[in-house]
């Protein structure tokens, strides 16, 4: 399996997790708690998959990179979260450093 796919698949664990977590009151409402725990370790899981050949600072970076802008997007969707301009910035600005790593530097081992 391509280990950019385990990537992918970690960070949409990571994002579920997230945004479970946000519902689970502090740990105390079960189902959303068991969500987000079951969903933070697949998420560990594929990443060290993806980091038998994906340099760690560049899964690292692609990972939380596009985990924040997931997650913001799930939160203004789904939970009612109000984004401003400087909030909306830096993503576009995360989402740049992202795509700088993947097309332009030869670390990205791709």
């Amino acid at each position: 399996m391509n280990n950019y796919l385990y990537l992918g698949l970690a960070i949409l664990s990571e994002v579920i997790a997230t945004s479970f977590l946000a519902k689970s009151n502090g740990f105390t409402n079960l189902a959303p708690t068991a969500t987000a725990l079951v969903g933070y370790t697949i998420s560990f899981f594929l990443l060290s998959l993806t980091l038998r050949t994906v340099p760690t600072g560049v899964a690292y970076a692609i990972w939380s990179g596009v985990g924040i802008v997931l997650v913001s997007a799930v939160a203004y969707f789904w939970q009612g979260q109000k984004l401003d301009a400087p909030a909306l910035i830096g993503m576009a600005m995360i989402v740049g450093g992202v795509l700088v790593i993947n097309l332009f530097s030869k670390t990205a081992g791709h």
